[in-house]
């Protein structure tokens, strides 16, 4: 039986952080930390391909200090 696999969901980055604490799921500073880390992949200005991003990654790219 062959299993499904999900479309890569694509995001698009909010023009400006807004600096909450924890930063929002659509900042562009947690976007690219997620890109440094190898969970998203961008494919063009603003838009970013999440790539197996675990609850503990994205935890930690939306950690402030």
């Amino acid at each position: 039986m062959a299993t499904k696999t999900k479309a890569p969901k694509v995001v698009k980055a909010k023009t400006k952080c807004c600096k909450d604490k924890p930063r929002c799921k659509r900042c562009p500073v947690v976007l690219k930390k997620l890109e440094k880390s190898g969970h998203a992949k961008r494919v063009g200005p603003g838009r970013y391909v999440m790539i197996d991003v675990t609850a503990k990654a994205l935890a930690a790219a939306r950690a402030r200090g």
